[in-house]
């Protein structure tokens, strides 16, 4: 989740629906972004966020 999907939504309340750690993976960036894309219509927003040991895919309802 970049700094213009946060500040788009940060009007709005965002729920958490689900949280999972990967390996880490240098496409992962690409695959959230297309699913940001593709599903903002149905108000769900992903998030990446890179740690030490792998990658962390977050999935937002957002109202």
């Amino acid at each position: 989740m970049d700094k213009d999907q946060i500040n788009k939504y940060s009007e709005g309340k965002m729920e958490l629906v689900a949280n999972q750690r990967f390996a880490s993976d240098p496409q992962m960036y690409k695959i959230i972004d297309f699913l940001n894309r593709t599903l903002k219509t149905h108000q769900l927003l992903f998030g990446l966020t890179k740690s030490e040991d792998g990658m962390n895919i977050s999935v937002y309802e957002v109202e």
